[in-house]
C-alpha cells in the first residue's frame, strides 16, 4: 500500500513506510499506516505552523463546565488502588480539573504542563506545576503511583520518548491512565478527512489499537488495556447534513466540536436515563472498537 507521496516520516506508532493518501487539511498531507491503521501527518509542522500552546489557555477555556468536574472526580476515584506513596502527576494539566479532584481526594499532586497561562492559573492556587516539556522536569524514578495525560500524546512529535519517561517516573506497579482519539472511530471511518478531531497542527497522529498497543509494549509496561469509547451524534448528524446542503446548493452551517459535546454530556447527565444510555452506548462502541476515544491504562 503507497500513497505515492515522498519524504513522508514514518507512522509514529509502529514506524512503518506502509501507507495510503487520505486528503490535505490545514496545509498537511494525512496518511493512514498500512501496518497498524495509525493516522498521521506525512510531516511536522515547522515553528511557525506549530500551535502556539504558551498562550492557549485564557478566561474563556480555564473555566469547564460542572459535568467535567463530576467526571474528573469519578476518573481520581478510579486510582485508590494504586495509592501507595500518595503521588500523582498530571502531563498537560491545561484548566487544572483533575488536579483538583486529585487534591480534595487527599493526593499529593503535581502537574507539567507546555503552557505558561496554564501554568500561572495553576500556581495562582497553589499546585507544584513545572512548566516545559515532561523530561526536562527530572522527576525521580518511581516517584509516583499515577501518571495522567488525558488528551496529549496524539499532539506530541516524539510521543514514545514521553511513554519510556511515564515509565521511568512511575513507581513499579504504578499507573499510567491516558485517553487520545481513535484512529479507527466509526468518525474516522465516516468522515475522513473531515472529521473534525483530524486536526493539525494541533492534532499531528490519532492512534490504532494496534499502534498504541506497540508503543506501550516497547516504553516497558508489563500490563496494557485499551478500550473505545464516546461519538459524537452532533457531528455526524452535521456532516450528514452539510451533504444534503451541499447538494441542494444551500451554504453548509458552521459546526464547534467542543461546544457540541459539552452540550451533549450535558444533557446526557443531567438525568439518570441519559446517563443509562451514556453508559450504554459506551460498551457498545467498546465492543465494536469504533469508539471516538482510546482509553489507556496502562501498568508498569
Amino acid at each position: 500500500m503507497t500513497s505515492g507521496k515522498q519524504d513522508a516520516r514514518p507512522c509514529p506508532a509502529c514506524k512503518s513506510h506502509d501507507r495510503e493518501y487520505v486528503g490535505s487539511k490545514n496545509g498537511f498531507e494525512v496518511i493512514v499506516c498500512g501496518a497498524c491503521s495509525t493516522v498521521f501527518t506525512t510531516g511536522l509542522p515547522s515553528e511557525l505552523e506549530a500551535q502556539d500552546y504558551d498562550g492557549y489557555y485564557d478566561e474563556s477555556n480555564l473555566e469547564v463546565p460542572e459535568f467535567i468536574k463530576q467526571r474528573t472526580q469519578e476518573i481520581v476515584s478510579g486510582f485508590e488502588d494504586y495509592r501507595q506513596q500518595n503521588r500523582l502527576l498530571e502531563i498537560g494539566f491545561g484548566a487544572g480539573t483533575i488536579l483538583d479532584a486529585a487534591r480534595d481526594a487527599g493526593w499529593d499532586v503535581f502537574g507539567q504542563e507546555i503552557s505558561k497561562s496554564a501554568v500561572d492559573h495553576a500556581k495562582a492556587r497553589g499546585f507544584n506545576v513545572f512548566h516545559g516539556e515532561l523530561h526536562d522536569a527530572h522527576y525521580p524514578d518511581g516517584s509516583f503511583d499515577v501518571v495522567i495525560a488525558s488528551e496529549i500524546i496524539e499532539h506530541l512529535s516524539e510521543p514514545e520518548k514521553m511513554l519510556a519517561e511515564v515509565k521511568r517516573i512511575l513507581r513499579p506497579g504504578g499507573v499510567f491512565w491516558g485517553t487520545t482519539p481513535f484512529a479507527r472511530s466509526f468518525s474516522f471511518r465516516l468522515m475522513g478527512i473531515d472529521w473534525s478531531t483530524l486536526a493539525p497542527p494541533e492534532h499531528l497522529q490519532l492512534y490504532s489499537i494496534q499502534g498504541m498497543e506497540g508503543m506501550l509494549h516497547r516504553a516497558g509496561f508489563s500490563t496494557f488495556e485499551l478500550r473505545t469509547t464516546g461519538a459524537n451524534p452532533m457531528e455526524i448528524a452535521n456532516y450528514l447534513g452539510s451533504y444534503v446542503r451541499s447538494t441542494s446548493g444551500n451554504q453548509e452551517s458552521t459546526f464547534n466540536r467542543v461546544e457540541s459535546v459539552y452540550k451533549l454530556n450535558e444533557q446526557l447527565t443531567s438525568t439518570g436515563r441519559g446517563r443509562w444510555l451514556k453508559s450504554a452506548t459506551n460498551r457498545i462502541l467498546d465492543l465494536l472498537k469504533i469508539g471516538d476515544s482510546l482509553k489507556i491504562v496502562a501498568r508498569r
